[in-house]
């Protein structure tokens, strides 16, 4: 077995007192950067999906509450506060379903309270919120590194994986999810291959995950969304592996649309169905998922630039759907691999 070397990415950052991300709105045409000093136009970043994934999302939020901090002129900490908080509001409302945009934002002005409590003056206010999104966003690659470890063992040589979105590096940091555990799987050296779908109506399928595992040299074909079952009677499926941007407590999970669909083909074709997400994707306190619409163009036009129907026709748009747990064989945290009844396996890793 030849062992393989695969590496990460920081597909968001902290640049000279601005945020910088890269453009996943460009891949595969051009690798780009975008650096802003502006909360708004980080907010507007996540809105337009610049920036997309669960995990990099919660990070370009945290690095925005440090973002504010460092744009405060004030000399009065308690003002600070008020100013931080503000941005912060505007940052919870880019997208509703991804958890760990939430979770990132809690865990911001938490540290925010702490610091301000223990008597800091506004620059040391201002670096500890720095520190606090740059800890999280080391934690968030090391706890990519646990989830793929956690989780290769359930790929083996000969294995074909469909994967659906994208969970790598770029949507994730570190070396992914889902596909953190598929990359693990082959640095180990097994061979397989990968099937990922375009995933409609934005193709993070056919843009970003292809251009993620052809540049890491993984085998992988191409299909669109209406081609999986076919591909899983007739192609050898094997396994799918998906991440997710909300996993309720009893195993209930938000993804990409087209997941659930999935989910629902592999039972009745008898492929396991595996998802990976780090635990800051589990919501302990919600029972349900509020599901984001996005723009009717995004359906109507391909990627913005090309009608490819009537203008005004009427168009359905959900960006996520659920998968209920009894469709799920394993969940596959840095923690650990969940599993059913996951109410008690997830409970029990919080």
């Amino acid at each position: 077995m030849v062992k393989r070397k695969i590496s990460g990415m920081e597909p968001v950052r902290w640049s000279d007192g601005q945020v910088e991300w890269i453009l996943q709105n460009r891949i595969p045409w051009e690798e780009t950067w975008k650096k802003s000093p502006s909360v708004e136009e980080l907010a507007r970043g996540i809105e337009t999906l610049e920036m997309r994934g669960a995990p990099v999302i919660g990070m370009a939020a945290a690095y925005g509450m440090a973002l504010s901090a460092h744009n405060y002129k004030g000399r009065d900490v308690s003002g600070m506060a008020q100013y931080i908080e503000k941005d912060r509001e505007r940052l919870a409302k880019t997208r509703p379903t991804a958890v760990n945009l939430f979770w990132a934002l809690d865990r911001m002005s938490r540290r925010l309270v702490r610091l301000i409590e223990d008597g800091g003056d506004v620059d040391a206010v201002m670096e500890g919120m720095l520190r606090e999104a740059r800890a999280l966003q080391k934690e968030n690659a090391e706890d990519s590194r646990r989830m793929g470890e956690n989780g290769k063992d359930l790929i083996e040589d000969g294995d074909v994986v469909l994967t659906h979105c994208n969970t790598g590096p770029l949507a994730c940091g570190g070396i992914g999810t889902s596909t953190g555990v598929i990359l693990s799987a082959w640095e180990e050296g097994r061979d397989f291959r990968v099937v990922a779908t375009h995933t409609a109506p934005l193709y993070q399928g056919a843009r970003l995950t292809v251009w993620e595992f052809m540049k890491m040299g993984v085998p992988v074909t191409l299909i669109t969304d209406s081609m999986a079952a076919y591909a899983m009677k007739n192609e050898g499926i094997t396994k799918v592996f998906l991440g997710a941007d909300r996993i309720l407590l009893d195993g209930h999970v938000a993804n990409k649309i087209g997941t659930y669909q999935l989910a629902v083909l592999a039972d009745y074709h008898k492929i396991p169905f595996y998802v990976a997400a780090p635990m800051s994707t589990v919501d302990s306190k919600s029972s349900s998922i509020q599901i984001e619409m996005r723009r009717q163009d995004e359906v109507r036009n391909v990627l913005g630039k090309l009608q490819i129907t009537m203008p005004d026709v009427p168009v359905f748009n959900p960006a996520f759907d659920v998968t209920p747990p009894e469709l799920i064989s394993a969940i596959v945290t840095e923690r650990g691999v969940a599993k059913k009844p996951y109410g008690e396996s997830l409970s029990s890793m919080l």
